[in-house]
């Protein structure tokens, strides 16, 4: 029997963030249950993109938002799973703040700080 969009969706998520995000039971979150569906079950795991690809274009999006929690939860899975190191996502900082705009990549400059004191306990 193939699974669901669902299943398939909480397989992807576990990938994604390395296990990292929890995942409520089916028909405990309807929000939960259609993300998990059509963004992880379809998009996140149809082949036209890569994991790494697909992170690099989500974490510019984060950073042109401003969004910091979000960009540390993305660099963090990004570094668990060898997609980028931490000079590579320093250069994702640099990079981008020069379109997001500085006091956005400073946001992104600092909790890229605090994922290194993170990595750095490891």
């Amino acid at each position: 029997m193939s699974k669901s969009k669902r299943e398939k969706g909480v397989e992807m998520i576990k990938e994604v963030y390395c296990g990292d995000v929890p995942v409520a039971e089916e028909g405990q979150d309807a929000f939960m249950d259609f993300m998990l569906g059509s963004l992880f079950g379809e998009l996140w795991a149809n082949d036209v993109l890569t994991i790494e690809q697909r992170r690099l274009l989500l974490l510019g999006a984060i950073a042109a938002q401003g969004e910091e929690m979000t960009f540390t939860i993305q660099s963090r899975s990004a570094m668990k799973r060898g997609e980028l190191d931490f000079q590579q996502m320093e250069e994702v900082v640099r990079f981008i703040t020069q379109y997001v705009g500085y006091p956005r990549g400073s946001k992104m400059k600092m909790a890229l700080g605090g994922l290194k004191k993170e990595f750095d306990k490891q």
